[in-house]
């Protein structure tokens, strides 16, 4: 019974859609002249925040300085 029903409801729902909505559905995007830059910086800056970030993370690491090797209390130049 349920799948008779839910079957029966998709069917209703297909015959009500209107084909119209299909076919105007790119006049809500608000395509202009500055999409394609928007998307071209969006994606300029997607791609170079990672090295940036490779490069400021390989210039701080030297500037640490490294941890001193703990000297042997015995030497081995006897």
């Amino acid at each position: 019974m349920r799948e008779a029903l839910s079957a029966s409801a998709c069917v209703l729902l297909l015959l009500h859609s209107r084909t119209g909505f299909a076919i105007d559905s790119y006049r809500y995007l608000h395509v202009s002249i500055e999409t394609p830059w928007l998307i071209f910086l969006f994606l300029l800056v997607a791609i170079f925040i990672p090295f940036v970030l490779m490069l400021v993370l390989m210039w701080r690491r030297p500037m640490h300085d490294p941890s001193a090797a703990p000297k042997p209390e015995i030497s081995d130049d006897e």
